[in-house]
């Protein structure tokens, strides 16, 4: 019996990882945690993983157990963590023991400042559907997956989206360098994590130590419109094979956007050039496997987008609201550049949240320029209580909209007052999008953009 106890078990990934790990044969699961929210909560006690009290509890740990798995919602000073520490347990990050659990396997990671949970998504959306079993780490639910992690015995596959930020409170590397890809997929750079990466030069060199870190005779799949990407690859160990990638060639028809192959035309669920900049390197990833084209393009019509990505929530007759998890400035021009070569005839109302530790520095701020201009109308909100939780300078509306340098732009630090202006505006012939990594102060988006667009 392999005994695994989990330090913060409630967060998004490492309950996931409990729950993965518990269905494994002869794996007992035990873990702690502060305080834990939904959906953790309700998942963890379905399962049976639920601790009984909220807390810290280092008499918890003995030396029975195999494995301690850290959270980053733990800190250096946690108590169980130095009673782990105390009896020289084996404590592993979360991409540590994903890593240990599928070292014998050929391993896909996806990285990118961008796109890389929806690329991640449409590769197991694919393997499944042609019935490739696959172990799998993904950032976000995906329609017909269970959790949004998988480990087992029998599958010879991994697939794990690679995210850059720290692994753990004593372990300041980025994630993705912990998982030694086989088949490496780069989807892009653009600056974020401010606080961990103070200069843009010093984010670039994570995703070169990363293809550094690739196995021997890897494959890196990459994005040749990212000039950072294409000067790396310039560079890369001789023994790495690189497969470039791009846009491929497709039309939008009616609302649609149809792939045009030599198969045929694939009308397709999902859209945005960088939606179909992500399909192509999710088929480069699939044929390093042994899916044919044809395979792909066969079941990939059926992919509807990972939860909160591009995620359509309310339509009427002639109008329609989705909701995304854009937060950066890359990722903001790139959405609502989807949606208005999607809906070129509609307004664009575009509402986003500054919630990451990024988006709300003013050093950070003018990256923001130009970010939010094919908006027909523009609304930029955050919450003055979260910048003094992650006890950063104060900034002011002013500030906010000139660093977007948008004259038009509405800046608000109120709820209340934002919703307010959102009622007023006229949503017939529109198109609503709702962009944030954080929760607009808890607003339940479904339920207030089907009031709006009624």
């Amino acid at each position: 019996m392999q005994r695994v106890h989990f330090i913060a078990i409630g967060g998004a990934a490492m309950h996931n990882l409990a729950i993965a790990v518990s269905k494994k044969n002869n794996f007992e699961v035990t873990g702690s945690d502060d305080e834990i929210f939904e959906p953790a909560y309700s998942r963890l006690k379905t399962h049976g993983l639920l601790p009984e009290k909220m807390g810290w509890f280092p008499d918890r740990l003995h030396k029975g157990l195999h494995a301690v798995i850290l959270g980053m919602h733990a800190t250096g000073d946690n108590p169980e963590l130095l009673r782990a520490k105390e009896l020289g347990l084996k404590i592993y990050s979360f991409p540590e023991y994903l890593f240990q659990q599928t070292r014998s396997k050929t391993r896909i990671v996806v990285g990118g400042s961008h796109g890389k949970t929806t690329t991640t998504a449409m590769i197991l959306y694919v393997l499944k559907e042609l019935k490739i079993d696959v172990d799998y780490m993904v950032g976000a639910q995906i329609e017909g997956f269970d959790t949004m992690v998988k480990l087992s015995y029998e599958s010879r596959i991994a697939v794990f989206e690679g995210d850059e930020y720290l692994t753990s409170p004593i372990d300041s590397r980025p994630k993705f360098h912990l998982y030694k890809p086989h088949i490496a997929v780069l989807t892009g750079i653009a600056w974020d994590h401010i606080n961990v990466f103070p200069t843009f030069e010093n984010y670039v060199e994570q995703f070169r130590m990363f293809t550094e870190l690739m196995e021997v005779q890897g494959r890196l799949i990459y994005f040749d419109g990212d000039e950072n990407l294409n000067q790396m690859v310039e560079k890369l160990r001789r023994d790495i094979v690189p497969f470039p990638y791009n846009t491929p060639a497709h039309k939008i028809e009616n609302g649609v956007s149809i792939l045009e192959t030599k198969y045929g035309d694939v009308a397709l669920k999902f859209f945005g050039e960088h939606n179909l900049q992500n399909m192509d390197a999710a088929r480069l990833a699939c044929r390093q496997i042994g899916v044919t084209d044809e395979q792909f393009y066969a079941v990939i019509p059926g992919f509807t987008g990972a939860a909160n990505r591009l995620e359509k929530i309310a339509e009427t007759a002639h109008s329609v609201a989705f909701k995304d998890f854009a937060h950066s400035p890359s990722k903001l021009k790139a959405t609502l550049k989807a949606v208005k070569n999607q809906y070129p005839d509609r307004k664009l109302v575009a509402c986003m949240e500054l919630h990451t530790f990024s988006s709300l520095t003013e050093e950070f701020l003018p990256q923001y320029a130009d970010s939010m201009v094919d908006a027909d109308v523009a609304f930029v909100y955050y919450n003055p209580e979260v910048v003094q939780q992650k006890q950063l300078k104060t900034i002011n509306p002013d500030l906010v909209q000139q660093a977007f340098g948008d004259k038009k732009l509405i800046v608000c630090t109120d709820l209340s007052d934002l919703q307010a202006k959102l009622r007023e505006i006229n949503y017939d012939h529109s198109a609503l999008l709702l962009m944030s990594s954080g929760n607009f102060s808890g607003l339940n988006l479904t339920d207030f953009a089907t009031e709006l667009l009624k």
